[in-house]
């Protein structure tokens, strides 16, 4: 197939992406190395919408995604606390001043409340940081959307084709993958995750140092049981989050352990240290471990997600490194992508957006 864009990874990234391009007109294959879309990363999701995770710089993509994702019925309202052990008060302190600026919804409270939203609280969390807004995310049922647009839009998606090669010729790409197809594209999009530094190196294009990190999340039975009202829990040292899932909860010890890029699993004594923290917040009982898993993010040195065209490979462009937040941030993410490659103007979804964070010319 010949096309204006390849855009290597179908997963939440790829298929919005590749969604909003086609909506703009170009033509787009989306190459995909696994047996389905969303296999990695985009599969594995803790899934939530948090305007404060990633960090202040994070914010306005998340802010700008918000009133999509809600009219789209993606977003079931939960809310989200940020919890502190006395002796902790230079953190909430530093985490207000930090986010208050950025427009998201937060406030503190003392010990009371926090008792009122955590019930079994351990007395030595005393402080907690209110995020009324925090949502859980239908990311199955978004990720569909975006490949259902995509494909309604005439993009498309093959799967079990990993890009093997690359090359450059009278101003469009030769693709091939594993099991022996040619492609080519006007333009190369590396969407591909935790593979994002492999692909630039295969075009030739300077690595962004996206490097993958493991997450380890375990779904427990806990008695008492799990009330579905109970708000998203995080630690404001970064330890920990926990949240209720159909009457379990899902917990993780916010791990971040450097990994090739891989099918991930989990580890046992991540999962340990999941239970073994959350035990130091409350006084419920672990009754059993029913399910454990690993995913995959992927960041730039910065943190920062990579959008837009490489300053130094024609025709290759990059939608990369976003970490943990490329669920929530999708909808105006991948609108700025499609602007940034096609050129065209920002619209009310990216008015609020300065492009040139995002931008891989940084790494220049």
């Amino acid at each position: 197939m010949t096309a204006d864009f390849a855009i290597v990874g179908a997963g939440i990234a790829g298929a919005s992406l590749a969604a909003e391009l086609a909506e703009g007109g170009a033509s787009v294959l989306v190459l995909e190395a696994e047996d389905e879309p969303g296999y990695h990363a985009t599969g594995r999701s803790a899934a939530f919408w948090e305007e404060c995770y990633g960090g202040p710089e994070i914010v306005p993509l998340t802010l700008a995604s918000g009133p999509f994702l809600r009219d789209g019925g993606f977003l079931h309202q939960r809310g989200a606390l940020y919890i502190a052990r006395e002796g902790d008060e230079e953190l909430v302190t530093d985490f207000m001043q930090r986010f208050v600026p950025t427009g998201a919804t937060i406030q503190h409270l003392g010990r009371a409340d926090l008792q009122k939203r955590l019930p079994g609280v351990r007395h030595e969390w005393s402080d907690a940081i209110w995020e009324p807004v925090c949502a859980d995310i239908d990311v199955a049922a978004l990720h569909a959307h975006y490949l259902a647009r995509m494909r309604a839009a005439g993009a498309q998606l093959e799967c079990r084709a990993r890009v093997s090669g690359l090359k450059r010729d009278g101003g469009r790409w030769e693709i091939a993958t594993d099991r022996g197809a040619a492609h080519h594209a006007a333009t190369i999009v590396n969407a591909a995750g935790a593979w994002a530094d492999e692909l630039a190196a295969m075009a030739g294009a300077q690595p962004a140092g996206i490097e993958p990190y493991r997450r380890t999340v375990a779904q427990l039975r806990i008695d008492p049981p799990v009330s579905n009202d109970l708000p998203l829990v995080l630690d404001i040292r970064g330890r920990f989050y926990f949240k209720p899932e159909s009457g379990r909860l899902w917990v993780s010890p916010h791990d971040e352990v450097p990994s090739e890029a891989c099918d991930a699993a989990p580890e046992e004594m991540a999962v340990a240290e999941a239970i073994a923290r959350l035990e130091e917040v409350v006084d419920w009982r672990v009754e059993a471990v029913e399910h454990k898993w690993a995913g995959l993010r992927s960041f730039a040195k910065d943190r920062r997600p990579v959008y837009g065209y490489d300053p130094a490979v024609e025709g290759f462009a990059w939608f990369a490194g976003q970490g943990g937040f490329g669920i929530q941030t999708s909808p105006a993410a991948a609108r700025l992508g499609r602007q940034l490659l096609l050129g065209e103007a920002r619209d009310a979804l990216t008015e609020t957006l300065d492009a040139e964070l995002y931008s891989p010319a940084r790494f220049a």
